[in-house]
């Protein structure tokens, strides 16, 4: 796990950064990459790479990583989890490899099989590969968008293009030219969706971010550096039952050269990835977080540790831990959060660091891949049973009222009249839900597709909010859950298959329920989801000082409301929650 950086110009020319310039934007990163640096200067390309030593911990593991031949060359994040049969394969056809790393492998990969080798790699990975003889820069992120990475297009003064990618925005922000301009629309956006990105759009203008499984591949012969772009093809549904797949994902995952430790909610999909987790890791190490009010996370965990066998830690999140924890995460990523537990998962990194575990595993992903949203879907299929022709806008439209914090009939009240005017009725909201419903309809199966989108869409904001909160503590997560093979099966069944929405309460994540009734414990087999809460809206009225003192909030929104929020975030949470998050940040960047 890493922090990566690269700047591209047409062959001949030279970025607009000196190298110096390069290094700190690359150290940016540091906290992603405490265990090394690396940087390849190409005359026109520039590659930076921060190391987190998982697999291989030698300098032979270190990148940016070129082939003997120096034709390609690679700064990569994430992990590979087939990487021995993708070794086995690529030893056959003649390759020597000089070091035990995954990201060798993957460097092969692309060299032997071009960008069609991107399918073949089962894992999380965002990649910048710089092809000497072809002229071009690809950059990649997997299927499922475990690992983000980010780009900008940058025209300089005399003409010239270059393209800046990094698995930040702060690393990107650093370039000497990023104008760090806040993006209203991705900003509206944001306070619908609590999502920090909008399809392929930031909260900065201007800066991008690949969406899960696409590539852009750069020409770099060429004025302007024209972009032709990618997706990477899933792989067939697997043959194996659920239970086989996810021990075998399980197996893959804990894979590493540095100690490994679970997180432990107390609810199923932990519960299931620590319980195999323990066959492979001896002592295994368990943590979680939360107060002891909320929703019995501690004490579930607890029982499931003790059942388990598991070396168990609590990480309690109080009032004032709270407050710290968020107004350091806003500060120390320059992006609002998501959700409040993202200062729940960072405490929870920070302890693991501090005990010297480096690697945690994590059980993101079920709910999204086997239905464990019930009410969203038992919504969408009254929806869909309420008659009527209707388009993929309609559709789109409704996933994002149905889920929405700040809905879009108020924002006119809302935000200050320029500001709404720009946004034409939050029209790229509304065009960017038709975009992402069609891109995963299917005739004849409607609610399957719903389900698709809170898959396609839901997934890549929890697995962003969970690196960026691991990768803080300098921890990588790891999500055996969310894997690619498992999603392939997963979309494979029927809704009805995941689900029983008829019942009451429904059962949900039914394969994972049934296929592991022997290692959960019964109280959290049949217990709702939870997932680290905290009671935010409580302690909401903390932040209120600080929204009434805002100059951003009240450049964007309506002064009566920000007063409004600010004497009661309680009663108003839905709306004080993202304004709160969007202040802190806007202060942050552009004086408060």
């Amino acid at each position: 796990m890493c922090g990566i950086l690269a700047i591209a110009t047409r062959i001949g020319e030279r970025p607009a950064v000196s190298r110096a310039a390069a290094e700190a934007m690359r150290d940016e990163m540091a906290h992603r990459g405490p265990d090394g640096a690396g940087l390849l200067d190409l005359g026109h390309a520039i590659l930076a790479h921060r190391r987190l030593a998982v697999v291989d911990l030698s300098p032979a593991g270190a990148q940016p990583m070129t082939t003997p031949e120096g034709r390609w060359s690679l700064v990569y994040n994430g992990e590979v989890y087939n990487d021995t049969e993708l070794r086995a394969e690529l030893s056959r056809e003649g390759v020597r490899f000089v070091s035990t790393s995954d990201a060798e492998t993957v460097l092969h990969v692309l060299a032997r099989w071009g960008e069609a080798g991107l399918a073949r790699l089962r894992g999380m990975y965002a990649l910048a590969l710089h092809d000497r003889d072809a002229g071009t820069m690809l950059l990649a992120r997997d299927p499922l968008g475990i690992k983000p990475l980010y780009w900008w297009r940058h025209v300089r003064p005399d003409g010239g293009t270059e393209v800046v990618a990094a698995s930040e925005p702060r690393a990107i922000l650093a370039h000497p030219h990023c104008p760090a301009r806040p993006d209203l629309v991705t900003l509206s956006g944001y306070l619908t969706t609590i999502r920090v990105t909008l399809g392929p759009r930031t909260l900065f203008e201007g800066v991008r971010t690949l969406e899960p499984g696409d590539t852009l591949t750069l020409d770099l012969r060429t004025e302007g550096l024209p972009a032709r772009r990618g997706t990477i093809a899933w792989p067939e549904p697997c043959a194996a039952s659920v239970r086989d797949a996810v021990e075998d994902s399980v197996r893959r995952h804990v894979r590493a050269d540095v100690p490994v430790g679970s997180l432990l909610s107390g609810g199923l999909d932990s519960t299931i990835v620590a319980g195999l987790a323990c066959r492979h890791v001896p002592g295994l190490r368990t943590y979680a977080s939360g107060v002891r009010a909320a929703a019995g996370d501690l004490e579930h965990a607890a029982l499931a540790s003790g059942v388990l066998g598991t070396l168990h830690t609590e990480v309690p999140i109080s009032r004032e831990a709270f407050a710290e924890g968020w107004a350091f995460l806003v500060r120390a990523q320059g992006i609002p959060l998501g959700t409040p537990n993202e200062v729940a998962i960072h405490a929870l990194a920070r302890a693991m660091r501090a005990a010297g575990i480096v690697v945690a595993l994590s059980g993101e992903g079920a709910d999204e891949l086997f239905c464990g949203y019930d009410v969203p879907l038992r919504s969408a299929a009254r929806f869909e049973e309420s008659g009527g022709a209707r388009t993929t806008r309609d559709r789109g439209l409704f996933q994002v009222r149905e889920a929405a914090w700040v809905p879009i009939e108020a924002k006119g009240s809302l935000l200050r009249a320029p500001v709404w005017r720009t946004l034409e009725g939050d029209a790229a909201l509304i065009d960017e839900a038709e975009r992402q419903f069609a891109a995963v309809w299917r005739e004849g199966d409607a609610l399957g597709t719903h389900q698709r989108l809170i898959r396609r869409v839901n997934l890549a904001g929890l697995l962003l909010r969970l690196d960026s909160s691991m990768m803080r503590a300098s921890v990588e997560g790891r999500t055996p859950l969310a894997d690619v093979r498992l999603a392939a099966l997963a979309e494979s069944m029927s809704v009805e298959a995941r689900a029983d929405l008829a019942r009451s309460p429904a059962e949900t994540k039914i394969p994972l329920r049934r296929g592991f009734a022997d290692l959960v414990p019964a109280a959290i087999l049949s217990r709702p989801k939870a997932s680290f809460p905290l009671p935010f809206v409580e302690w909401l009225r903390d932040a209120s000082p600080r929204l009434e003192r805002s100059r951003f909030a009240r450049e964007v929104f309506e002064s009566g409301v920000v007063d409004a929020v600010a004497a009661d975030p309680a009663t108003h949470w839905r709306v004080a929650w993202p304004m709160l998050n969007l202040a802190a940040w806007g202060d942050e960047l552009w004086g408060g």
